[in-house]
């Protein structure tokens, strides 16, 4: 495909310009006031949320960009990106650390330059799929919440002026782990508010990230191998330049413990088959449904042959934590629909109790020390923390299926 921002632009978002963007305008002398000659830390910036939060913030012109990643390969494409990209400012200093922000190298480093004026962590286990044992709950909960709190405790000794840490929407009213850890994040993060300001951000799905369904219909594509999707899943979008501006947006512009989440309507939600369909009719195919994923990867073998029917099977979703809707807040919460033209803002919460959560810090630190723990316990913590936490399980993984 020659243009994949074209096709999100006219198949999944459906919008011709950044919905963000009239925000951006609204506020630019205020972001420049904030970014420029700053120092910025990127933690994960070498991911899909933590390069287009880079390309976003770059234009104001900070003094200096450290980026953390742990993927070396995708932060070497990162600086190749921006090297390259016309007109894009780089700042004279601009260092890619290929480290865990969890390491001693880390903290070395980040006390080395005494710490930074502004702090963005992007360091997530983002998928469902990741919620499939006891060993990847605990890389989950390890990396989403128990270093991340962690890095809180860095800087609480060298506070930023701002501090931002990805969330995501599957936080609000949570039914799997993952997004469960990322409602806790909230928590921990908020409870460092008389430290420093902290602010986050819970938004769509982004089309075509890495490691996402979409993302994964271009591999397969290229490899001539069969597409698969659910059948019943609608979800929201934003565009991979939209899903930086508005992590750069509330980690500005926001006030210390709000969150952020783009104003979306239902109208606006897209079905991964038809992102499929239309994608393949892109690369002048046409779809051929088939009944299982054994005989969509048996057709495919008629792709060598020059067919121009494109073997997909599609099904209603039968693994484990997956919502049928997704929501941005609860009606719990308080939101300001007034202060910006396409985002709302979650304000007036409450600084989480300390002990609570150092107690479920604790208890997910003891649990993970043993050699032999089972999932429920794990959930059963969870569930102290989170009343409301509803786990949906279904004893089927998304690795299960093609």
């Amino acid at each position: 495909m020659q243009n994949l921002d074209s096709f999100i632009s006219e198949h999944v978002t459906r919008r011709p310009q950044s919905m963000f963007l009239p925000d951006i305008e609204n506020n630019r002398s205020l972001l420049t006031d904030r970014i420029k000659n700053k120092s910025i830390l990127v933690i994960g910036g070498a991911g899909s949320i933590g390069s287009s939060f880079i390309k976003a913030i770059l234009p104001f012109r900070p003094a200096s960009l450290v980026v953390v990643d742990i993927n070396e390969n995708a932060l070497a494409e990162l600086t190749r990106d921006l090297r390259s990209t016309k007109d894009m400012y780089v700042p004279e200093e601009y260092i890619p650390y290929p480290m865990d922000f969890a390491s001693p190298v880390f903290k070395k480093m980040f006390v080395g330059r005494n710490g930074f004026d502004i702090v963005a962590n992007f360091s997530a286990h983002k998928h469902v799929r990741s919620e499939k044992d006891i060993y990847s709950i605990e890389a989950l909960l390890q990396n989403n919440v128990l270093h991340a709190k962690k890095l809180l405790d860095l800087l609480e000794q060298y506070p930023p002026e701002e501090y931002f840490c990805v969330s995501t929407d599957k936080a609000a009213n949570p039914v799997n782990i993952m997004g469960a850890s990322k409602r806790i994040m909230e928590d921990i993060i908020f409870a460092y508010s008389d430290k420093f300001p902290v602010k986050t951000a819970r938004f769509a799905n982004v089309a075509f990230s890495n490691g996402s369904l979409p993302a994964g219909f271009l591999s397969r594509i290229s490899k001539c191998q069969p597409l698969s999707a659910p059948s019943d899943i609608r979800r929201y979008f934003v565009s991979p330049e939209e899903s930086g501006q508005i992590c750069m947006l509330a980690c500005m512009l926001g006030k210390s413990r709000e969150i952020f989440f783009p104003k979306l309507e239902e109208i606006q939600t897209m079905a991964f088959d038809q992102i499929a369909i239309e994608l393949l009719q892109e690369y002048g195919y046409e779809a051929l449904e088939c009944h299982s994923d054994r005989e969509a990867v048996d057709r495919a073998e008629e792709l060598k042959g020059g067919s121009k029917n494109y073997p997909v099977h599609f099904s209603v979703s039968d693994t484990s934590g997956e919502k049928g809707v997704e929501e941005f807040y609860t009606e719990n919460e308080v939101v300001d629909w007034e202060r910006f033209y396409s985002l709302g803002v979650i304000i007036k919460k409450e600084v989480p109790d300390q002990s609570k959560v150092n107690r479920i810090f604790s208890r997910l630190n003891d649990v993970f020390s043993k050699d032999c723990t089972e999932k429920e316990e794990v959930i059963s913590i969870i569930k102290e923390f989170l009343p409301n936490f509803k786990h949906m399980e279904k004893g089927k993984s998304l690795d299960s299926k093609m």
